[in-house]
């Protein structure tokens, strides 16, 4: 009996395989590799990434050329001989005016001008959005507004107001005016990511919290804080690149011993003494945008994730 049960079994399942193959394929339709929709889509990326990757790539192989073979006029052909002396020239023996220490001394006033602004702007930032978003006042929705104005206000209305108060302060011309200026127009930008941020969070985690009776303080550093590293990554990378990228700023509210890196680079690369060095004005170019260049590589992902919790609700 467990002989033919089987044999009826296997027959009964060859007529199933057999009706599958009868009636065709079934599910959806596999998509071809060379759709229509796909070379589009490829073909488009590509050659923005072209676009994009090409300057970069004659930057590159260009800082590392003599002059001899930069005179030869072929930018896109990699170097003969690669030689690294124009990012040493670049970094401590390019001249600006009577200084031949290169970008070195403008690095370390940026950093000294960066590391500042960045924390003091997105701490006091962190606070005033989660203010905002769970602790409402008497007048919160006039004081978002006015910071979505201010966050909008061109720069360049408000510079000369602000020479004056830094004079009249006795700090114009120095590291600690300038930090003060990054740190407040940062201000209006980043309170708004971080109030749509922590507006985004379960509310029920913050009456939970009250009802258990935690404070003001309590709920933002055990709770609010601990969810909120996307945001802080956010605001860390905007603030970076804003405030390393700056030459305004550095240009209008300094002096030639405390200008950024950024200055420091325009002085370089337009310096009008000598040969023009197109392989040191490279490498000067890219030692400058490394900064932001390794932030972004290293917390591009929270970035996106960031950006994308910090929009949902208004």
């Amino acid at each position: 009996m467990a002989d033919v049960s089987t044999l009826n079994t296997t027959v009964a399942g060859i007529d199933a395989v057999s009706r599958g193959l009868a009636s065709g394929p079934s599910g959806r339709k596999p998509k071809r590799v060379l759709s229509r929709r796909n070379i589009v889509l490829y073909g488009t990326l590509t050659v923005a990434a072209l676009y994009y990757l090409l300057p970069l790539y004659v930057m590159v192989v260009t800082s590392l050329k003599g002059m001899p073979e930069v005179r030869l006029g072929n930018i896109f052909a990699p170097p003969m001989e690669i030689t690294f002396e124009p990012w040493v020239k670049a970094w401590a023996q390019a001249c600006t005016g009577l200084n031949c220490d290169g970008l070195s001394r403008g690095f370390w006033n940026s950093v000294r001008i960066l590391v500042p602004s960045v924390v003091v702007s997105i701490a006091v930032a962190s606070v005033s959005g989660y203010a905002l978003a769970n602790w409402r006042f008497k007048g919160a929705e006039l004081f978002f507004s006015i910071l979505i104005i201010g966050a909008f206000i061109p720069y360049q209305v408000m510079i000369y107001p602000i020479v004056i108060v830094l004079r009249e302060l006795g700090i114009y011309g120095t590291l600690t005016g300038l930090v003060i200026v990054h740190t407040i127009f940062g201000m209006p930008i980043l309170t708004l990511l971080f109030r749509n941020y922590f507006a985004s969070l379960p509310v029920e985690l913050f009456k939970a919290a009250r009802i258990d009776g935690a404070g003001f303080w309590q709920i933002y550093f055990r709770i609010m804080l601990p969810m909120s590293l996307p945001i802080f990554v956010v605001a860390m990378i905007l603030q970076v690149t804003g405030i390393w990228n700056d030459f305004l700023f550095g240009v209008v509210f300094t002096r030639p011993d405390t200008y950024p890196m950024t200055v420091q680079l325009n002085n370089i690369v337009n310096s009008v003494q000598g040969v023009k060095e197109y392989n040191v004005n490279m490498a000067a170019t890219l030692l400058t945008g490394a900064v932001p260049l390794i932030v972004y590589f290293v917390s591009g992902r929270l970035f996106v994730r960031g950006i994308a919790a910090g929009a949902v609700k208004g």
